[in-house]
């Protein structure tokens, strides 16, 4: 009778022992953000000062060059976390847009048409032209509202000067609340020091937002993505977001920049005078960190920066194969490499 004790006793703590062992299956997902440099129409547009990305301007831009464009746009877009995600990005910003004509050119290219994306778009004031937008798999991402952001920025005599706006998009992903700020602050046009209270001013736009919904819920899933034209480091993203670069140290209420580290190694996704900057990031909130919870959380941050995109030859060569060679078109892709998070979420 003992021994029959012993034996079932065995059974059962190699029982438990199984189910304790047990893998856990989790959904995997992708969101990312993409300069599209210089994305333009090849039309003259009113207000706007685009007349050199026409058929008539210094580059000649035609509607054979606009076509390039759009394939070498999507020959990445179609391959950014397919590795690891069949479905590709569920949703990415972009930077450098003219119009929302363009987006819908490219998100019908026949290289990415089959996911079904759908875009966001509201006109800047932008004195280029020049927007954000949100594209979006309604797989993933169902939109509950969105609208744009004024920066209130002045130049040195007090005046308003036209810039980018955020688009702040509220939705429900893979069916809890999040909210994505799309974000493409002033450039360092005058010098980084001299240009820096324009990205302070812009990354504020976004905080206060976040904040206030930190205040209703210190565990809301904020995304504030973009080309920050500031580094992980720099003044507006450290301080004014207060953007920490370890997740240990991250509270409820705050942010976390996985980013951190890369630039640290000297890692980026823009090169200037043989040093490199990473202005793109993508920037997450406290809810997303913690891993043994419902909802989708962080797992790792990649740049998508594979050979073909990278200049092989000339003054430029080691940078990303940018559009433009000054005035000559470089058969190029941007002069940004896209950046991209991967989320999990458990499948019960």
């Amino acid at each position: 009778m003992f021994k029959k004790e012993i034996t079932l006793l065995v059974f059962l703590l190699s029982l438990l022992n199984a189910f304790s062992q047990e893998k856990k299956a989790y959904q995997v997902s992708v969101i990312g953000f993409y300069n599209l440099e210089n994305f333009y129409d090849t039309i003259n547009q009113k207000n706007v000062n685009d007349d050199e990305f026409t058929p008539e301007g210094p580059r000649h831009y035609n509607a054979s060059v606009y076509k390039d464009k759009i394939e070498r746009l999507t020959e990445v877009l179609s391959k950014v976390g397919t590795d690891i995600s069949p479905d590709g990005l569920a949703f990415f910003g972009v930077a450098e847009i003219e119009n929302e004509s363009v987006l819908y050119d490219l998100v019908n290219h026949s290289s990415i048409k089959g996911r079904g994306y759908k875009i966001i778009h509201y006109d800047s004031p932008d004195d280029r032209g020049v927007d954000v937008g949100l594209i979006y798999n309604p797989k993933y991402f169902k939109v509950l509202g969105s609208e744009p952001l004024r920066v209130p920025l002045v130049d040195e005599n007090g005046l308003p000067r036209r810039t980018r706006d955020v688009l702040w998009v509220s939705g429900s992903y893979l069916g809890e609340e999040m909210h994505v700020f799309v974000n493409h602050w002033p450039s360092r046009r005058g010098g980084e020091f001299a240009s820096a209270p324009g990205r302070a001013l812009a990354a504020s736009v976004s905080k206060k937002i976040i904040d206030s919904l930190m205040v209703i819920n210190p565990n809301t899933k904020v995304v504030l993505m973009g080309d920050l034209n500031d580094d992980p480091v720099s003044p507006s993203v450290a301080k004014v977001l207060g953007a920490k670069g370890k997740a240990e140290s991250v509270k409820e209420g705050e942010l976390f920049n996985p980013w951190v580290d890369f630039f640290k190694k000297g890692i980026g996704t823009l090169a200037y005078n043989d040093s490199w900057n990473l202005f793109d990031q993508i920037i997450i909130s406290y809810g997303f960190l913690p891993k043994y919870q419902e909802g989708v959380f962080f797992k790792e941050a990649r740049i998508f920066n594979r050979n073909f995109m990278v200049q092989q030859t000339g003054r430029y060569k080691g940078y990303p194969l940018r559009t433009w060679d000054g005035m000559i078109y470089n058969h190029g892709y941007s002069d940004h490499f896209p950046t991209y998070l991967v989320l999990l979420k458990e499948v019960k």
